[in-house]
């Protein structure tokens, strides 16, 4: 039970402390009750707590919807639509998708995770035992395997696969079950968090772009888990030069306050007044904390998940050279993950060891989060330095010791 916190610290009630590096996944960018965060929100509460985010307007949200539209990847000018949290930014995601292309499907991807609200859980394929009994969903779904190198799903090896997972959309979905022009959006996680903290090969992103160009579909980024910092730049998106359509963000926004935001190409954004509201989203307190939380992440925390981020993945290399139980290390900044398996050779996953060593941590006073089938996912506030990493890799090998 989590009493207290501060940077990348708790305390329970008894006194016990523990190494976050789970951020609330992802979500307190800034650490754990930043001051300066935590003045922002005790100013706007003071001021005004709630006036519905779309019926009436006020400062704090202009200025956000100001700072996104400006942040966001992609020339020319973009709209904000506000949210209370990462599903909300997705379902108002599906709905433009289709109220602008006047189509009805949908691609996304195995391993995906978008949200458990009916929609962006129709769009989620992460594990079976999040959809299992929810049915039916939407319809006109379809999911198609990612770029996850270490589990091709066809089988095939980089670079000379010339980067099939892309093609098979163009070679067999649009061809066999899916019309290209029935299809109003692709969405797509930069790096795949829930399924695994996944990271394409290169040329994947662009390779997606070119293709929904082609056949004129919209290209939906999921940067709930992977923006605002976290990978060294504002969206992860920038690490392959792509310019979405859609930008979907939520998670580590305003560190810790319920916020999300969708953003889309002005041109897109469309719809009739009333199409789509929401009475919470884009509350005052929650837009000052985001702005602080942005103005905190330029100013330097952003360079610092980068060179802090390094630091993590090479000591996890490290650790990888020790024990084979690690099956590989990928990531970028501090969005970093090990996936454990029982043979590097058969790559069967090891997930009763990745368990333990969860446990096991926890009661050395580290906190980690699983991810994938036998993934273990290392994402610390942005606040984090070199001597917490090391603590936290030092904990880790010991569990890595016993557990192996």
């Amino acid at each position: 039970m989590a009493e207290t916190g501060r940077g990348v610290w708790l305390k329970d009630p008894d006194g016990n402390e523990f190494l976050d590096f789970t951020a609330g996944i992802a979500v307190t960018t800034t650490g754990h009750c930043h001051p300066r965060v935590v003045r922002a929100i005790q100013r706007q509460a003071s001021r005004l707590l709630h006036m519905s985010g779309t019926d009436f307007y006020y400062e704090p949200q202009v200025r956000l919807a100001e700072k996104l539209a400006g942040l966001a990847p992609g020339k020319g000018k973009k709209k904000v639509f506000f949210t209370n949290s990462g599903a909300e930014a997705v379902e108002a995601a599906i709905k433009l998708a289709r109220y602008h292309t006047k189509r009805e499907k949908l691609i996304a991807f195995f391993g995906a995770f978008h949200g458990r609200t009916l929609g962006a859980l129709s769009l989620t394929a992460s594990k079976v035992v999040q959809r299992e009994k929810f049915g039916p969903l939407l319809p006109g779904v379809v999911h198609a395997g990612y770029g996850y190198c270490y589990r091709c799903p066809y089988n095939l090896k980089y670079p000379e696969c010339n980067i099939s997972c892309v093609s098979y959309l163009e070679d067999t979905l649009f061809k066999k079950t899916v019309p290209a022009d029935e299809v109003a959006a692709i969405i797509v996680e930069p790096i795949q968090g829930e399924g695994g903290y996944v990271m394409p090969p290169p040329g994947y992103h662009e390779a997606l772009r070119e293709l929904t160009r082609r056949h004129k579909i919209l290209l939906i980024v999921d940067e709930i888990q992977s923006g605002m910092g976290r990978t060294g730049k504002m969206f992860a998106i920038e690490h392959w030069g792509v310019e979405p359509d859609i930008v979907t963000v939520a998670k580590g926004i305003a560190s810790g306050m319920p916020l999300g935001a969708m953003i889309a190409r002005s041109e897109l954004a469309d719809w009739e007044p009333g199409s789509h509201a929401t009475t919470f989203g884009g509350n005052p307190v929650a837009c000052e904390a985001a702005l602080e939380t942005i103005h905190l992440v330029e100013s330097g925390l952003m360079k610092n998940a980068e060179r802090v981020g390094d630091y993590l993945e090479a000591r996890l290399w490290d650790l990888a050279r020790k024990f084979p139980l690690i099956g590989d290390v990928r990531g970028v900044g501090l969005m970093q993950g090990i996936e454990l398996v029982r043979d590097r050779s058969t790559k069967e996953p090891a997930v009763s060891e990745r368990n333990k060593i969860i446990q096991k941590a926890f009661r050395r006073g580290l906190l980690l989060l699983g991810c994938g089938e036998s993934g273990i996912r290392f994402s610390p506030a942005l606040v984090v330095n070199q001597k917490e990493v090391d603590l936290a890799m030092e904990i880790l090998e010991r569990c890595l010791k016993i557990v192996s």
